[in-house]
């Protein structure tokens, strides 16, 4: 299976750091967003993978190119740690790129891949989100597929007052976890929802969708919304979701970025005591 990782956003929520530099690429602790999205899809089984950029995004491509000048110099160093970290990140997958050429929206973004899918079931990993779990979350929708071999789409409960910020599931469940989806409604109100089950970025799509996204009008900013194409796939084909286990972090909320960060480095015994240290101490000045 491949994988298609949109990353041609504007980022306007992390203006002014994204003036010049994507949100994707925004530290955590020691690596940049868009690689521990990366990683989930090689930790899946994926190898051959699609980053979608746009205007602006070069630094990504460069992120995953050998690096000469810096391998070279840390060769005369003998930083054998150092330079294996830096070749691994060349040699993760196949990356290949692709250029949204207008911010049309998630559908177009994805649509723009679909020479390198070649009609093949697919996978799609958000490159502003990241999903810490025990087993990656793509892998764990991969194995959903295999089961009902249809589009299955990772979901998890929020808040109530939450459902505004996500697309909604109407849907029955079937199994633990798993949920035959009647309709997705984008961004509805509290009293319009018909579920708290939230779309959280990660989906296995069969190729059907390219032929729903062209069919899909234009709407808010003259973009092509994923919601209305799977919502007209939905009347060829199921479509299923999987409330996945894990912990979702969405690097358009600032706080969520603050949030990873600081989590992530309480799992590292490098960071975890002074870190916790510095909390406390932050703490008692309250």
């Amino acid at each position: 299976m491949k994988a298609v990782i949109p990353a041609a956003g504007l980022g306007t929520r992390f203006l002014p750091m994204t003036k010049n530099s994507p949100k994707e690429m925004l530290p955590i602790i020691d690596k940049p967003a868009i690689q521990y999205v990366v990683e989930e899809a090689v930790n899946s089984g994926i190898n051959d993978i699609v980053i979608v950029t746009g205007r602006g995004k070069e630094v990504i491509e460069n992120h995953f190119d050998i690096a000469y000048e810096l391998e070279k110099i840390l060769e005369e160093r003998n930083d054998k740690e150092k330079l294996e970290e830096v070749r691994k990140i060349s040699e993760i997958a196949e990356i290949f790129y692709v250029r949204q050429k207008m911010p049309l929206g998630l559908g177009h973004a994805i649509y723009v891949a679909k020479k390198h899918i070649d009609n093949e079931t697919f996978a799609v990993l958000l490159g502003d989100d990241i999903i810490v779990a025990e087993e990656p979350c793509t892998k764990q929708i991969m194995k959903i597929y295999e089961k009902y071999n249809a589009s299955i789409i990772a979901v998890q409960e929020v808040e109530r007052k939450d459902v505004t910020k996500y697309g909604i599931i109407e849907c029955e469940e079937l199994d633990d976890g798993v949920y035959k989806i009647k309709n997705l409604v984008e961004k509805p109100s509290m009293h319009e929802a018909p579920s708290n089950l939230a779309v959280m970025g990660r989906y296995i799509l069969t190729p059907s969708i390219f032929e729903c996204i062209e069919k899909t009008k234009p709407g808010k900013n003259n973009e092509i919304q994923l919601t209305d194409a799977l919502n007209l796939l939905l009347k060829k084909e199921d479509i299923y979701a999987y409330k996945f286990k894990g912990k979702r972090y969405d690097l358009g909320d600032k706080f969520d970025w603050l949030r990873i960060n600081i989590e992530l480095a309480l799992q590292r015994e490098e960071f975890k005591q002074k870190l916790m240290e510095l909390i406390r101490k932050i703490a008692s000045e309250e």
